[in-house]
């Protein structure tokens, strides 16, 4: 990992087409703008976790078929259980 000091106004630039600014430095945080190209993805760390996370829990909920089986007969058709 790379560890830079910034002061507010100054920047830090990644690769050719992304910069990096301090905006402001506060008691409560840092304010950053990021200047990138549109087809960039930009997200914040927390949320890409949460949605991981959420992700992973719709794949182990979806293992257990009782939901198959409630949509099922929902329809009005049964599933022959092995």
């Amino acid at each position: 990992m790379l560890v830079l000091t910034r002061r507010a106004n100054e920047s830090i630039v990644i690769g050719d087409d992304i910069t990096v600014t301090i905006l402001a430095v506060t008691p409560g945080g840092v304010r950053i703008g990021i200047d990138a190209p549109r087809e960039t993805r930009i997200h914040r760390a927390e949320i890409v976790v949460a949605v991981s996370d959420a992700n992973q829990a719709a794949v182990e909920s979806s293992a257990d078929d009782s939901a198959e089986r409630a949509l099922l007969g929902a329809l009005g058709r049964v599933r022959q259980t092995p």
